[in-house]
C-alpha cells in the first residue's frame, strides 16, 4: 500500500464560512489557517497547495482576551529613518477589524509561495453580509 500524493490539478477546493462573533481572535485565526492550508484533508500533501477558500464574517465582534487590546501592538517599519509605526490593537479592531483578523491568520501561515497563495483565498468581512453567497460556503462550528 503506497501513500497517495495529490497533484495540483487534482485538488478540489471547498468554501467554508467562519463566524467570529463572540469568539477569540486567535481561535478563529487558528481554525482559518488550518482550512487555508488544507491540513484537515485526508490527502494533505505538504508541498502542494491543497487548501480551501475561507470566508470570515463578523470580524468586528471578535474578542481579544485579557489586556491584549491595550498592551498588544501591530508594528510595521518602512525601512526609512523614523519609519516605525505602532498601532494599538484596540484602535486596529475599532477601525479595521478585518485587517486585524488577516494579520492574525497571516502569522499562522508559512512565509513561502504556498502560504502567499493560501492568503489569496481568505476573505474577511466586518459584518454578517458577504459577497460569496453564490459559492454556497459550508458553515463551520468550532
Amino acid at each position: 500500500m503506497s501513500t497517495t500524493l495529490v497533484k495540483p490539478a487534482e485538488v478540489e477546493r471547498k468554501w467554508y464560512l467562519l463566524d467570529a462573533a463572540g469568539k477569540s481572535l486567535g481561535h478563529v485565526a487558528a481554525e482559518a489557517a488550518v482550512l487555508l492550508r488544507g491540513k484537515q484533508k485526508v490527502d494533505y500533501t505538504p508541498n502542494v497547495d491543497c487548501g480551501d477558500f475561507v470566508v470570515v464574517i463578523n470580524c468586528d465582534q471578535a474578542v481579544l482576551t485579557g489586556k491584549k487590546a491595550e498592551q498588544k501592538f501591530h508594528i510595521t517599519h518602512s525601512l526609512y529613518i523614523g519609519g516605525l509605526k505602532k498601532v494599538q490593537y484596540k484602535k486596529l479592531m475599532a477601525e479595521n477589524s478585518n485587517l486585524a483578523m488577516t494579520y492574525a491568520i497571516k502569522g499562522m501561515i508559512p512565509s513561502n509561495t504556498i502560504g502567499a497563495k493560501a492568503l489569496t483565498r481568505l476573505h474577511c468581512y466586518k459584518g454578517a453580509e458577504h459577497a460569496h453567497a453564490a459559492q454556497k460556503p459550508e458553515k463551520i462550528e468550532f
